[in-house]
């Protein structure tokens, strides 16, 4: 009689929950290059990513394959001129980043307790 497979342990929605972190050098030294930067960061925002520091964003996600879909949506939006870097982290890991503003220690922010859901109405003039 063979032995059944043992089962995979359920691991906890802190190890499951993803943050990607962008992290980027774009130039801004031509009219052209400022719109690009602009665009990259519009292109973030709209995506859900939402500014942690200058230059380095954050976005929540509810688990690893839905972290790479923001990754690599992102990862096109990169200007030719520019270099993004996005590391993906557990939620667990998010939860020991320490913030320090000055001498002053601040905590971090909550993490999500579930997943988001965002609603858009587009409403029609008549």
């Amino acid at each position: 009689m063979a032995a059944s497979p043992r089962p995979v342990p359920e691991l906890p929605w802190g190890w499951r929950s993803m943050w990607v972190i962008a992290m980027f050098d774009l130039p801004v030294d031509t009219p052209k290059e400022r719109k690009a930067y602009a665009r990259f960061r519009k292109s973030l925002l709209a995506d859900g990513f939402t500014m942690a520091q200058y230059s380095v964003y954050a976005r929540h996600c509810a688990s690893i394959e839905n972290a790479e879909i923001h990754v690599t949506r992102m990862g096109k939006c990169v200007p030719d001129d520019g270099e993004v870097r996005f590391m993906t982290i557990t939620d667990k890991q998010w939860e020991r980043i320490r913030i320090f503003v000055g001498k002053t220690r601040r905590s971090a922010p909550p993490s999500p307790a579930q997943l988001e859901l965002f609603w858009c109405a587009i409403i029609e003039k008549t």
